[in-house]
């Protein structure tokens, strides 16, 4: 989780609220002061802290719960909004207008712009579109390798040319054939700091391409200095909105994140690692709510749309509800959460799941036994597939030797899916998702009855 630190800290502080026997000033008090810890551990600059926390305070104190939502419950919801508002309130997503549409990457060295356009082009070529890239870095010696070799990773051509040191004939040069996609992505020099030389050829770019987005990249482990970064810009470049980048593994990200809500820049995207698809749209509802422990149903959905299509998912629960789950869906759906991610970044998105303490290393272990059960399942023939009650032990060890693992493991998977056969059982007919609920003790985790 990216500021997992801040996370753990305002969750203990949600925990707080649903352990107290009612609401009252000195609750309140106490819950700012916990926020405003754990805000500032964050590197949140104080002044804006002071701002949250103060209309957190003041809406708690005098706003009355609306029927059917008690005290505690509504003082939750006054923390979720507030903090959704604190990040810039709603997603800005770029909608793709027209063909070509320009994207313009801007930045200062380091911030990780030839990267992004990697994980931009993966982004948009999953949902369709015919994207390019071109190269305008004509300062930095190695950036044209660099954007060539990471085009050639997600597949997409990459127009540069090595002997021009004119970033305005080298688009011009290219200029007729990029007509051809529907989404360009272009490259920019960067500089040590914003300079005179970096604004002007920024502009001078910006009035011949005419980008429909010019995106100003910035690395979240520079904190606060994010805001005079994102206001500079945005006063010289006209920037339209900005990319936060290195969001894992560093406590600096929310005041990058808070900075630039600050200036009005909105953040578009934010980048989560280094893999070529740790790339999501920056929602602060999805974001918040994930921080909190209430899940992120929206990007939950997102991801699964990419890892498995509408008719098969349609397919695969009605199969489900019949009882006529077998190891091929099983199959199916684990590939599916293989391409939805790490199952710790699944386990954020599932309403209430991460206010269960499930231990860091048991979810990589668990990844590591869907990695083995995929192994047993291409070891199995059609037939075993399909029909699970005829695996006998001789066809176990056969399994186990094929796949290159034991006959526990096979048993294991085996349990699995008998598990798995068992709940679609329980789902079957008008009170499978009541049954359901009064196994896993019938109540929703806290936050989610808003």
């Amino acid at each position: 989780m990216v500021l997992e630190k801040l996370s753990s800290s305002l969750k203990n502080t949600l925990q707080k609220i649903t352990k107290s026997m009612f609401v009252d000033k000195k609750l309140v008090e106490a819950l700012v002061i916990d926020i405003q810890r754990a805000l500032l551990a964050a590197d949140v600059n104080v002044r804006l802290v002071l701002e949250l926390s103060n209309s957190i305070k003041k809406r708690a104190l005098e706003e009355e719960a609306p029927k059917g939502i008690d005290k505690k419950e509504y003082l939750i919801k006054i923390v979720y909004e507030e903090l959704v508002k604190f990040l810039g309130e709603k997603e800005s997503k770029i909608e793709i207008t027209k063909k070509p549409f320009k994207i313009m990457m801007i930045g200062l060295f380091g911030s990780g712009k030839t990267t992004t356009i990697g994980k931009l082009a993966k982004y948009y070529t999953t949902r369709g579109h015919k994207v390019a890239a071109i190269g305008l870095d004509v300062h930095r010696p190695a950036a044209p390798d660099q954007l060539e070799q990471i085009c050639r990773q997600v597949k997409i051509p990459c127009f540069i040319d090595k002997k021009q040191k004119d970033p305005i004939k080298i688009y011009k040069e290219f200029e007729s054939e990029l007509d051809r996609f529907d989404i360009i992505l272009i490259d920019t020099a960067g500089r040590d700091a914003l300079s005179d030389d970096l604004i002007e050829e920024i502009k001078e770019l910006h009035n011949l391409i005419k980008p429909d987005e010019n995106l100003l990249v910035i690395s979240a482990d520079i904190g606060q200095a994010a805001q005079d970064q994102a206001k500079t810009f945005h006063d010289s470049a006209s920037i339209t909105g900005v990319i936060a980048t290195k969001m894992d593994g560093t406590a600096k990200a929310g005041g990058a994140l808070t900075a630039c809500a600050a200036t009005g820049a909105k953040i578009k995207f934010i980048g989560e690692g280094e893999k070529i698809d740790d790339l999501e749209v920056f929602d602060p509802e999805g974001f918040v709510g994930r921080m909190l422990g209430m899940g992120d149903l929206k990007l939950l959905l997102e991801k699964a749309k990419q890892a498995i299509t509408e008719e098969g998912a349609e397919d695969l629960g009605k199969r489900f509800l019949k009882g006529e789950f077998n190891l091929v869906d099983l199959y199916e759906q684990m590939s599916a959460m293989k391409k939805m991610g790490p199952l710790t970044k699944v386990m954020e998105m599932i309403p209430g799941m991460s206010q269960i303490k499930i231990p860091k290393d048991l979810l990589k272990v668990q990844e590591g036994k869907l990695e083995k059960w995929r192994h047993i399942m291409d070891s199995m023939t059609k037939e075993e597939l399909e029909n699970p009650e005829i695996l006998a032990r001789d066809r176990i060890d056969r399994i186990a030797k094929g796949s290159g693992t034991t006959s526990g493991d096979v048993r294991e998977l085996i349990k699995q899916y008998k598990q798995a056969k068992k709940m679609s059982k329980m789902m079957k007919g008008g009170k499978g998702m009541e049954k359901l609920m009064k196994k896993f003790g019938g109540k929703m985790p806290p936050g989610m009855g808003m």
